[in-house]
């Protein structure tokens, strides 16, 4: 695989972390320096750290991951989009809300959006390629990526307050969704 395919197929594999960052900048009501590189940096690492254990586990442990990868997204995602829904309609009076980073919400959604990278480091072992490289190039283009999106999610959610909250609970649960579709097609 050469950098540029390498670079193709990061930008593929962050497109769930950029729209779930997304989501998180709608959450902000001015932009939050810290929390949008914490945001960026969980989707980085995690986004890394998949193919990575799915380049150790070779195709040893693929058939079990397949089977269950598409029902942890759907899970994961539907409970972080549908708390976000509640949050948007229960909460009449947001524009006094400090946006607070929520580690374990971020973690869940870090993991439910890089579980595909998994089988990609699988590939990445019956290649034999350079895994460092590979999954650094991964994780940076899944950092900047994210923190793209956080921007942009704020920009919309400085604008639009509840409305933007409840498209961002709606695309989460929509990406949990078409995993879930994918994996069971």
């Amino acid at each position: 695989m050469n950098t540029a395919e390498l670079l193709l197929l990061s930008a593929g594999l962050a497109a769930d972390a950029f729209s779930a960052s997304v989501c998180e900048g709608l959450k902000m009501k001015k932009i939050n320096l810290s929390g949008a590189f914490l945001t960026s940096l969980f989707f980085g690492v995690f986004q890394a750290l998949m193919p990575l254990g799915g380049y150790f586990l070779g195709k040893r442990f693929s058939d079990v991951t397949a089977r269950f990868d598409h029902w942890i997204a759907f899970i994961l995602l539907g409970i972080i989009g549908g708390k976000m829904l509640v949050e948007s309609f229960g909460n009449e009076n947001t524009e006094d809300a400090v946006y607070r980073i929520n580690i374990r919400e971020l973690t869940l959604l870090s993991v439910a959006t890089s579980i595909d990278a998994m089988a990609v480091g699988i590939v990445f072992s019956a290649q034999n390629s350079d895994i460092v490289f590979s999954v650094s190039v991964i994780g940076i283009v899944t950092f900047l990526l994210s923190l793209v999106g956080v921007i942009i999610g704020n920009r919309f959610g400085s604008r639009y307050g509840k409305k933007a909250g409840i498209v961002g609970g709606v695309v989460l649960i929509m990406i949990g969704v078409k995993l879930f579709l994918e994996g069971i097609l």
